[in-house]
């Protein structure tokens, strides 16, 4: 996927996940069950950060990150 498709993809999650926040249908009302009714809103912002942090990192290690190999030493 191209670099800007991937921004574009990314912003769609986030509005995405902003409207379901405000929306006033939810799958756990806010209305019926209190403070319990933002577990849904905060899984579906936690869901949408974790899936724009994938989309704009690559899932490829670079040179010099902790998770990237190193050759063995001669």
């Amino acid at each position: 996927m191209s670099r800007g498709r991937q921004v574009t993809a990314a912003v769609l999650i986030a509005v995405a996940a902003i409207v379901y926040g405000v929306s006033p249908l939810d799958v756990i009302p806010e209305l019926l069950t209190g403070p319990l009714g933002f577990a849904d809103d905060l899984a579906v912002l936690a869901g949408a950060g974790f899936a724009i942090w994938k989309l704009l990192s690559g899932g490829k290690p670079k040179p010099g990150d902790a998770g990237a190999s190193t050759p063995p030493a001669p």
